[in-house]
């Protein structure tokens, strides 16, 4: 039985590794992007979401017109508040 790895195996070996790799990056994108469709989230989605800047999700944060979570740095505001919000400006 013969053992040896050869440089094309290699080669093969590091191209599935990469597809896996884009892929895994891929569905994590798409899980961030609301493919969960989780009750918090971050500052960057919430701010896609309300089409807003940084410093008027902050205004809504510091007014507390929106329930927000610090987690390790990281901001996160509550889904339901910031669409009540986003239906009552409509």
């Amino acid at each position: 039985m013969n053992d040896n790895i050869t440089k094309d195996d290699l080669k093969q070996f590091g191209l599935l590794l990469v597809e896996q790799l884009k892929q895994i990056i891929e569905d994590n994108r798409n899980n961030e992007e609301g493919g969960l469709n989780p009750d918090w989230l971050k500052s960057r989605i919430a701010r896609k979401l309300m089409d807003m800047s940084a410093a008027s999700l902050q205004n809504l944060r510091i007014t507390g017109k929106v329930r927000f979570k610090k987690v390790l740095g990281s901001y996160y505001y509550n889904k339901s508040d910031l669409m009540n919000l986003f239906n009552e400006e409509n």
